[in-house]
């Protein structure tokens, strides 16, 4: 799997942008095998994600952790699936902190902000409250794609594209 860094989330966000325009009717299909990454670059696929016109299912094949969890869970309603061997991973954000007092302060602020953000919005995908969000967060915390189903990443767990809707985006 790929980790969500600048120059990745650029390419998904044009293809995004580019099938949108092809056809706005049509879903768009994003498979997620990642160990997570940057906030900011995985913030641009989420806000394209929703930007778009077009319904964006999301598949977690593998490993969908930190911010691969995050985008997964914020794919079309009903359109949300994992296959059955997926691992899903949420965690609170990290990163390191460097510089003045001043600048560690305000950094530190940057964080907290985002911390809560992400929580707010995992909350809306998931049905969750943003409580339980911070404080399963807090920690790594493992998720079968049963368990996934079950907390509300995603909402079906597939064998196959044919159980997915448009079968997954494997032929036209």
């Amino acid at each position: 799997g790929a980790v969500v860094e600048d120059k990745m989330a650029n390419a998904i966000c044009a293809q995004m942008l580019l099938l949108a325009a092809e056809d706005p009717e049509k879903d768009i299909y994003l498979y997620i095998n990642s160990p997570g990454g940057s906030v900011s670059a995985g913030m641009a696929i989420y806000d394209t994600m929703q930007y778009v016109k077009n319904d964006v299912a999301t598949v977690a094949m593998g490993l969908a952790a930190s911010m691969g969890q995050f985008l997964l869970c914020a794919g079309a309603p009903g359109k949300r699936y994992a296959l059955p061997h997926a691992r899903i991973m949420m965690h609170q954000p990290s990163g390191g902190i460097s510089g003045t007092a001043s600048d560690i302060k305000i950094q530190a602020e940057q964080m907290m902000y985002t911390k809560r953000k992400m929580a707010e919005l995992i909350a809306e995908h998931t049905g969750q409250t943003q409580a339980q969000i911070a404080e399963d967060s807090d920690r790594d915390r493992w998720f079968t794609a049963e368990e996934a189903a079950e907390y509300g990443f995603v909402d079906s767990v597939v064998r196959s594209a044919r159980q997915v809707e448009g079968n997954g985006g494997t032929s036209k």
